[in-house]
């Protein structure tokens, strides 16, 4: 394990951490709005014989958290400027929420660095402006502790949420700053990928959460529609990061698939 600093074109300083063998292929991770990189701890115990690449996004976990808002493009960028850094072309990249639109968007702008997508709990567009602009006003307003239980609701199935592992990802989210939240909401408010992501030409994956009060599992398949070929796969009794709750059928998919 390894963990490094990459400088985005506009001088933020993003967190990036690298596990496995130098020279096994690469896996890429992008994890979802209000969580940083150990979203996937739990998966990669699971998996072997690949390098691991993860980063916190600009505004989550030890990256930098500029002023909001940000756009799209520039966390495109970010994850073009840590696959760059790292001399990585035709990896697998696996992003969740609004990692997943990251993912597609790097697989449109730069197809040599995605040879395999995953697109899990994500869609080519999420909500509307409303929804975004009543989030961004709440948490630069009152910071993140006020929507915690609101966004736990769509984030985790019922059977997580009467563990105590509720009680870690709950901490974790009213750790994310506020404009690093504010930032990203407003990128995902501005991104309608509908047409680019039905140009892509790749293997494949999208997997949705059967209890996902986020990214419903029919919004999941509608965008892995988009993708001729692409395979739909649902984790039942699991919401928005059913990596974080059964990570043994998640890892079990990304096996599959790789």
């Amino acid at each position: 394990m390894r963990e490094d600093t990459v400088t985005a074109r506009d001088g933020t300083r993003l967190h990036i951490r690298i596990d496995g063998p130098e020279d096994a292929p690469t896996v890429a991770f992008a994890n979802s709005l209000g969580t940083d990189m150990r979203l996937w701890d739990d998966v990669l115990s699971l998996l072997e014989g690949y390098r691991f690449v993860r980063f916190d996004k600009r505004g989550h976990g030890r990256s930098d958290v500029p002023k909001p808002p940000y756009s799209m493009g520039t966390l495109v960028a970010d994850a073009e400027a840590v696959l760059d850094h790292l001399g990585i072309t035709g990896c697998t990249f696996v992003g969740l929420s609004i990692g997943g639109m990251i993912a597609q968007g790097l697989a449109v702008k730069r197809p040599d660095l995605v040879a395999r997508l995953v697109l899990s709990n994500t869609a080519a567009k999420i909500g509307d402006a409303t929804l975004w602009d009543t989030r961004i006003d709440a948490v630069l307003r009152d910071g993140m502790e006020p929507i915690a239980d609101a966004v736990m609701e769509r984030w985790f199935g019922r059977d997580f949420r009467a563990t105590p592992g509720l009680a870690l990802w709950r901490a974790r989210f009213c750790e994310t700053p506020p404009d690093g939240y504010a930032g990203c909401c407003a990128a995902i408010r501005g991104t309608d990928f509908y047409t680019p992501t039905s140009g892509l030409r790749l293997p494949t994956l999208a997997i949705a959460g059967s209890e996902d009060g986020a990214t419903p599992p029919d919004l999941v398949r509608e965008t892995a529609g988009l993708i001729p070929g692409a395979r739909f796969e649902i984790i039942r009794r699991a919401g928005h990061l059913p990596c974080v709750e059964n990570p043994a059928e998640y890892a079990a998919l990304l096996r599959s698939f790789l």
